[in-house]
C-alpha cells in the first residue's frame, strides 16, 4: 500500500519520542529488516566472511550425512541454499553468493555420488535442480568483474565436469550449459 504525501508530511512532523517507537515497533514485525540492522549497525557489516564461513560449515556437515533418496539429499540442498540466499539478502554479499551456490553443488557431487551417478526416475528432480543452479551461478558470475572470476575457475571447472558427467548431464544439455568455462 503506497503512502499518501499528506501522511509522509504528519509522520515526518511527529515528535521523535513517537516515531522511535512506532519505528521499532515496525522494524520488530520484520525478521529480515532486525537481522540486516543487526549486521549493518551492531557488527558495522565486518562479519560477512564469518556467516560465510557457518554457511560452508554447515554445507559440508550436512553434505556428508547419509542421505536415503535422492529426494531427502535435495531437500536439504534447497534448505542450505535458503540461507545462502537469506545470507545474500542481509549481507548484500554477491561474492559469497557464487562462493556458496558452487560450494554447496560441489560438496553434494563429492559426498553423495550414488545419488547423483545414474539419472533415473529417483533423480530426476534432483538433476533438474542442481542443473539450474549451475545455469544460475554461471549468470551471476558473467556480471562479475574478470578479476574475481579467477577466484572461481577452480571450483566451476569441478562442477561443469560433475554436472556434464553425473545425471544433470540431459539438463545440462538442454539449458546450454557449457562444458569448459572461459
Amino acid at each position: 500500500m503506497a503512502i499518501s504525501s499528506e501522511l509522509k508530511r504528519a509522520i515526518i512532523g511527529m515528535n521523535a519520542k513517537e516515531k522511535d517507537k512506532l519505528l521499532l515497533r515496525l522494524v520488530g514485525r520484520d525478521n529480515n529488516l532486525v537481522e540486516r540492522l543487526q549486521f549493518e549497525l551492531l557488527e558495522e557489516g565486518g562479519t560477512v566472511d564469518e556467516r560465510r564461513q557457518d554457511i560452508k560449515t554447515a554445507i559440508l556437515q550436512v553434505a556428508q550425512r547419509y542421505h536415503a533418496t535422492p529426494g531427502w539429499m535435495m531437500m536439504d540442498m534447497r534448505d542450505l541454499n535458503a540461507r545462502i540466499t537469506q545470507h545474500v539478502k542481509v549481507t548484500k554479499d554477491k561474492y559469497g553468493d557464487i562462493e556458496l551456490t558452487l560450494c554447496l553443488l560441489n560438496a553434494f557431487f563429492e559426498h553423495q555420488p550414488k545419488h547423483l551417478e545414474v539419472f533415473n526416475s529417483r533423480s530426476e528432480t534432483v538433476s533438474e535442480y542442481i542443473a539450474k543452479r549451475t545455469e544460475s551461478v554461471l549468470k551471476k558470475l558473467e556480471k562479475f568483474d574478470e578479476d574475481y572470476r579467477i577466484d572461481f575457475q577452480a571450483d566451476v571447472d569441478k562442477l561443469l565436469f560433475s554436472v556434464h558427467t553425473y545425471c544433470p548431464r540431459p539438463y545440462a544439455r538442454q539449458l546450454g550449459i557449457p562444458i569448459n568455462w572461459p
